[in-house]
């Protein structure tokens, strides 16, 4: 009968202990006041001597105590690897263990010099073991096999403990990481400057993932080689390492198969072609993800890590998120260095016609004189006696006209190569083409560009090189006269009979009627203040080639209106 009564005692007090046990666990989010309750209180009701409960690092494979009852200083310190010792073997088999002397146990890593017996249990996480219970007495045979199945059933509640703590903190990773992310992406895509970008890139990588360092290497224009465009964290000797071959380096193999790759330790992996200097530079553990723009690798991003550690999935996909961010910022900050590359070049372009029709004006002015003291010249009739030196003067004279006429004339001749080859040009396409050209031109100078234009717009004949230089001549003269910002408006619109007109409205300063009277006259009698004067003398030579008109409408501080009118295209 009071063996009974003491069999009833016991299993009330281990059901208390998992019920009491079960709400602690449902009560908290704090994982190790859960994870200590279990251990001590199997402790308590085993009446053994210690306890621990050991979880074992998936990057190093060794045995970490995160919980323990009446345990030195020095036996929490203790590491053990899978498959050491009697709570490596549990680890590794994923079997329990009930060991009644330690002493004649071959598998036993002494922690007390006391200890006599031991139980340990596996800890299953969703099927996969990922750390041990044990407890253990001064007493020999000190466990029996209902303390065994209540440790196992503390096992299944430290489990959950653990399972849930995990789930939690990649919750809590995820949100922290996509918020890093969404900051990430306004710094790299706030900049247009290629160098800038990838600096950015660098900084908000490494410390999103609490890196040590973090490398970006781009393919050069062979696609042969890695070159280093942008590190944060790294030194000198990294920097200056030699370039990458992309066939024959292990960030090479990322950039080649357009997937993510992480190496546990760079120092020890042969595949890494610079292990003195990882070892330098106390890098570690590598993830490493490919730059994908339109399908296609254009380099990759890395970090390291200063001590072993494990990438997790969601690490990956956050780091592999970024890189595509990335990729599309770079190419932004390539796309609009091409841009303002193209600019540059019509800019040229233009001054190189201003200095044809210039060149054009001055033969034209000099070709009138020099006509007039030709004629003049032979009509002076100067004939010298044969000893005369005026004689030999006079020769001089006459061919040196010939020679100045000659040169007139090959300027003249130049000059009319520029006359325009006449084909159907859609404006409205030409309009949306500079506008994109010099979309961050006017951004920067606080300019709202509005575009009006007719969907169902005929085309016209004419040089679309040609027109398209006095379109943007016409632009960048309205952004020069809004230093301050305001509003370009470009409008398109037919007319009868069979013309097409375009309108370039601006709100600057307007022009005086003196500026209007000389807008489109020689370059030579430019009255501008600043700078030559040649954009709207080329615009009112395009547009008298083309057969249009162009019309002013400005008043001081109104702003101004450029109105072009052209033959629409024989259909």
């Amino acid at each position: 009968m009071r063996e009974e009564l003491e069999q009833l005692k016991t299993s009330h007090e281990r059901l208390r202990l998992l019920y009491q046990v079960s709400n602690v666990i449902h009560s908290t989010l704090d994982s190790q006041e859960a994870l200590q309750l279990i251990v001590s209180e199997a402790v308590r009701v085993m009446r053994a001597s210690s306890g621990s409960l050991v979880l074992i690092n998936p990057t190093t494979n060794i045995l970490e105590i995160h919980a323990a009852q009446n345990l030195s200083s020095a036996a929490r310190k203790l590491k053990l690897r899978v498959g050491e010792g009697i709570t490596g073997w549990v680890a590794q088999s994923g079997r329990p263990a009930r060991v009644g002397d330690v002493t004649q146990d071959k598998r036993y890593v002494s922690v007390r010099r006391d200890v006599r017996s031991e139980l340990a249990v596996p800890l299953d996480v969703q099927g996969e073991v990922r750390g041990v219970i044990n407890v253990d007495s001064d007493r020999a045979e000190a466990f029996s096999a209902d303390d065994q199945e209540l440790l196992q059933e503390l096992a299944i509640q430290a489990a959950k403990v653990i399972h849930h703590t995990w789930l939690y903190e990649q919750l809590r990773l995820k949100v922290m990481l996509f918020e890093s992310l969404a900051s990430v992406s306004r710094t790299i895509n706030s900049t247009l400057n290629l160098d800038e970008a990838l600096r950015a890139i660098t900084r908000e990588a490494c410390e999103l993932m609490r890196a040590r360092m973090c490398s970006l290497m781009l393919l050069d224009e062979s696609r042969a080689w890695l070159d280093l465009r942008a590190s944060f964290g790294a030194g000198k000797a990294y920097i200056h390492k030699p370039r990458l071959s992309a066939d024959e380096s292990l960030i090479g193999v990322v950039v080649r198969r357009k997937k993510p790759l992480q190496v546990a330790n760079v120092q020890a992996d042969t595949r890494y072609q610079n292990i003195e200097l990882a070892r330098r530079e106390s890098l570690v553990s590598l993830l490493s993800v490919p730059l994908v723009f339109a399908g296609q690798s254009i380099g990759a991003l890395s970090v390291y890590t200063a001590r072993p550690y494990s990438f997790s999935n969601e690490e990956i996909k956050i780091l592999s998120a970024l890189a595509e961010l990335s990729a599309i910022a770079i190419e932004k900050a390539r796309l609009y260095e091409r841009v303002v590359d193209v600019e540059e070049q019509l800019r040229q372009n233009e001054k190189l016609s201003a200095l044809g029709l210039l060149a054009a004006e001055v033969a034209h002015e000099i070709r009138n004189p020099l006509t007039v003291m030709k004629l003049l010249y032979h009509s002076l009739d100067l004939k010298f006696e044969a000893k005369d030196p005026r004689t030999k003067d006079a020769q001089i004279i006459e061919a040196k006209i010939e020679h100045l006429n000659k040169i007139v004339e090959q300027i003249l001749d130049f000059a009319r190569t520029t006359e325009p080859k006449f084909a159907p040009v859609n404006l409205n396409d030409l309009v949306d083409e500079l506008s994109l050209l010099v979309r961050h031109k006017l951004s920067n100078q606080r300019i709202k560009l509005v575009r009006d234009l007719q969907p169902d717009l005929p085309p016209v004949a004419g040089d679309a090189p040609q027109l398209e230089q006095a379109f943007l001549n016409l632009i960048l003269n309205a952004a020069e006269a809004m230093a301050e910002g305001g509003t370009l408006t470009i409008k398109t619109a037919t007319q009868a009979p069979a013309q097409v007109v375009v309108i370039f409205k601006d709100t600057g300063g307007g022009m005086s009627r003196e500026q209007q009277k000389r807008a489109f006259k020689t370059v030579l009698a430019t009255t501008k203040a600043k700078g030559t004067g040649l954009g709207l003398a080329i615009v009112g030579r395009v547009v008298e080639t083309h057969h249009g008109q162009i019309q002013i409408r400005s008043r001081p501080g109104r702003g101004t209106t450029m109105r072009i009118t052209l033959p629409a295209a024989a259909i």
